[in-house]
């Protein structure tokens, strides 16, 4: 059978039975920076990253799979929350209806997820923010997942990773949104506390509440190439200032050159640089054993001081102190 075999002429249906094969809607991608058509499985291998450079924006499973190592994670159980905590009612659309919309759509509950593996060795946590899902808007959902991936890199004695793409707080949780800057703020202390490394990966776009929050508070930030980095988006302060913007003004390459960003790394080699830089961040720190699931939540016992340390001297033993010195004579 040929290629003849299967051609039709217009108007002649087809057998009886014969199924009828359609073209998937998803199976070419235009690279909106060279305008050129590509095939989506050439663009998976390539940590869908176009042959001129432009980073598609991609969600979880493909971060986690570009970055822990052989490709092997498990993921972490995140908690649930008040769904529409506000009655919020505004647009065109209830916030309920917006989130059963979403939720459909990327079939996850909200834009954060977080997995536990291994990067270069090293135990890690990588918790990935989904653009796909309200514009990655930072709400009480998000709070709590990122919360929950600090407490439990405390727990493994492991790195977080976290890998921002937002728009920034969820209007429609108002205030209850916003109390997720100081909160996730506070589980940052939590991390430097126990002396664990904190790295940022800012993926475009990272803005609003996000970028005035975790985005900016890491021990390294690394940025994807082109990636829009700042809290206002640059029309709303052409607007507000009136004034032209300089060329690839509040772009990762920008922010490079104004030190607001550490590096600007392809993002297929961000897990070669992250490999070398947590062997360093995480030298002589031994992890705890893993878990054979990590939905067993198990309580460890906190570990048992070393014999080796110097015991403190009793009071009878003690030298007295000295006394201050007189103050001279003026």
């Amino acid at each position: 059978m040929n290629w003849l075999s299967n051609l039709r002429r217009p108007g002649v249906k087809g057998k009886p039975g014969e199924e009828k094969r359609e073209t998937p809607d998803n199976l070419w991608i235009k690279c909106p920076l060279s305008g050129d058509i590509l095939y989506r499985s050439d663009l998976e291998p390539a940590h869908w990253v176009t042959p001129a450079g432009f980073h598609l924006r991609i969600g979880p499973e493909p971060r986690f799979r570009s970055l822990f190592d052989d490709q092997k994670w498990r993921v972490i159980p995140l908690p649930r929350v008040a769904d529409d905590p506000l009655k919020f009612r505004g647009g065109d659309m209830r916030y309920a209806e917006r989130l059963r919309k979403d939720r459909q759509k990327t079939d996850r509950d909200d834009c954060m997820e977080a997995a536990y593996g291994k990067i270069g060795g090293a135990p890690s946590i990588v918790l990935v923010q989904n653009f796909e899902f309200m514009g990655g808007s930072l709400g009480m959902a998000a709070g709590e997942a990122f919360i929950t991936a600090a407490h439990e890199a405390v727990r493994r004695r492991a790195a977080l990773i976290c890998v921002t793409a937002s728009g920034g707080a969820r209007m429609q949780e108002g205030i209850l949104s916003l109390m997720q800057m100081p909160r996730t703020t506070l589980a940052i202390q939590e991390l430097k506390e126990a002396g664990l490394p904190y790295i940022v990966i800012l993926a475009d776009p990272t803005t609003g509440g996000v970028a005035a929050s975790y985005a900016m508070l890491g021990d390294v930030h690394i940025a994807e190439p082109g990636a829009l980095i700042g809290f206002t988006g640059p029309r709303v302060i052409e607007q507000t200032i009136r004034q032209k913007l300089p060329e690839g003004f509040q772009r990762a390459e920008f922010q490079l050159d104004k030190g607001q960003v550490d590096m600007v790394v392809d993002r297929r080699q961000i897990k070669d640089i992250l490999g070398d830089m947590l062997q360093v961040l995480m030298w002589r720190r031994e992890p705890h054993a893993e878990d054979d699931d990590v939905e067993e939540r198990v309580a460890l016992e906190p570990p048992a001081p070393s014999k080796a340390l110097p015991q403190p001297t009793p009071a009878a033993q003690r030298k007295p102190a000295l006394k201050p010195r007189a103050k001279a004579a003026e």
